[in-house]
């Protein structure tokens, strides 16, 4: 099962390597990773992908929380989530071919960030889903990089992630 957890930790060096050397220790994967400052200077939020069943999600929960700079630790369930995910993608492209790929593009609400003579970078925002479902659509063309951010989210409505 695929989890999201929402941290506020302490903005101090070393915190994010403390937390991914928890994981890496306990044999739990990061799927995705995003970090940045939250609404009070001097804390910052990070958003952890990851997988597990719920015993090993309570585990990583109760671990996390044992560390010094972590201030809190929420689990996110899918339902309770708005998730979004920026994807960037250098295609081939030639002349004759991208009005093919701005079709492709239009639906899914991304843009065409910059155009070269022989390739085009699509910016996606979106669920990873959505951004994979482009990236499928777009491989025919020929990709030549992928950059993503990974998952950044938080809890829907009046309640607090984390």
């Amino acid at each position: 099962m695929r989890r999201t957890l929402s941290m506020v930790v302490n903005d101090q060096p070393g915190v994010l390597s403390r937390i991914a050397g928890l994981f890496t220790r306990r044999g739990y994967n990061i799927e995705s990773l995003t970090v940045g400052t939250a609404e009070q200077p001097g804390l910052s939020r990070m958003t952890i992908s990851t997988t597990g069943d719920e015993a090993e999600l309570e585990q990583i929960i109760k671990q996390v929380e044992k560390l010094i700079d972590v201030i809190s630790v929420v689990s996110i369930g899918e339902d309770a989530l708005v998730a979004r995910e920026l994807m960037l993608i250098k295609v081939s492209a030639s002349a004759p071919a991208r009005s093919e790929i701005n079709g492709i593009v239009e639906p899914f609400r991304a843009s065409i960030v910059d155009v070269a003579h022989s390739s085009l970078i699509i910016q996606a925002t979106g669920d990873t889903d959505k951004n994979d479902a482009l990236v499928e659509l777009l491989r025919p063309y020929g990709i030549i990089e992928i950059a993503r951010t990974g998952v950044t989210a938080l809890i829907r409505g009046q309640l607090v992630s984390a």
